[in-house]
């Protein structure tokens, strides 16, 4: 008797565990007007979440990412154009919370290392075919 119930407490334990908190029904909440909706989806999509990195905050679960889409919406709604939300978001998280960098000083090395990679590679590319002819 005594192992049939550590047996059920043990699989029922991890019941208890599980959050009992609602997702932020704020979150999802969309706006009534469509146009200034797309537009916040729009900004949303180029916005990396702080807490997954990996993810927009269009898609991520995360708590703070809800909390950045509602400020979205809200200053959306406001009347706010979405490059002065960017801004206003770079300006307290800094650039990395934006998936669009921009072209200044700083970042040419990232807008120009492609290309230099792919006119390396070609060059390499034409050596070896080259020396393979002869």
């Amino acid at each position: 008797m005594r192992r049939a119930a550590l047996a059920l407490l043990l699989l029922t334990a991890p019941l208890a565990a599980q959050p009992t908190m609602p997702s932020s029904p704020y979150a999802y909440t969309q706006l009534p007007d469509p146009k200034q909706e797309a537009e916040a989806k729009a900004l949303m999509e180029t916005l990396r979440c702080l807490v997954c990195q990996g993810q927009s905050i269009a898609d991520s679960n995360a708590d703070m990412a809800g909390d950045m889409r509602a400020l979205v919406r809200e200053r959306i709604r406001a009347g706010e154009k979405p490059e002065a939300i960017r801004r206003w978001l770079i300006e307290r998280y800094g650039e990395y919370v934006s998936y669009r960098p921009p072209v200044e000083p700083l970042t040419w090395p990232l807008w120009g290392a492609p290309v230099i990679l792919l006119v390396l590679g070609l060059f390499l590319a034409r050596g070896r075919f080259r020396r393979r002819r002869r």
